[in-house]
């Protein structure tokens, strides 16, 4: 085995979540709502070198598919990650996480006067657009730290 080449062990089953830019492993994790206490068995690489990205961080979740509202959002910080489900340890679906349009009901708008963080039943709705996320109701601009805001 050559200094450049990853080893990780394979999964029996869950998702491995590829391609994330460097450095925002612990952001997909706080997505999925994992801290650590839950029990959850996963396996994190970061800032591993790629010829693509430069670096890359890799997330393995055990026993766990992910939904696609969790894919949604996870495709506002990594655009280009890969979603891969294993199951009995061979990869059965990979695919690139396509960005929304929209997102709704998944981010709480940071601005204090929105409609959707009053006691009114609104649910939040963001534009999704390419130097971040637009609150639908206030036109509150969300370009950094979108995974804080995930309800």
């Amino acid at each position: 085995m050559s200094d450049h080449q990853l080893r990780v062990s394979k999964i029996r089953s869950g998702t491995v979540i590829d391609h994330v830019p460097g450095g925002q492993a612990l952001r997909v994790l706080a997505i999925l709502g994992i801290d650590g206490t839950g029990g959850e068995t996963v396996s994190v690489a970061m800032n591993v070198p790629s010829d693509d990205m430069g670096a890359k961080d890799i997330v393995k979740v055990e026993d766990r598919e992910l939904s696609q509202a969790e894919v949604d959002v996870i495709s506002l910080i990594a655009p280009e990650a890969t979603i891969n489900i294993v199951r009995e340890f061979d990869v059965v679906e990979k695919n690139r996480v396509v960005r929304p349009e929209e997102v709704h009901g998944v981010l709480q708008c940071p601005n204090a006067n929105c409609i959707t963080t009053e006691a009114e039943p609104v649910e939040s709705e963001f534009t999704v657009l390419r130097e971040g996320v637009r609150c639908v109701y206030c036109d509150t601009l969300l370009r950094e730290d979108i995974a804080q805001y995930i309800q």
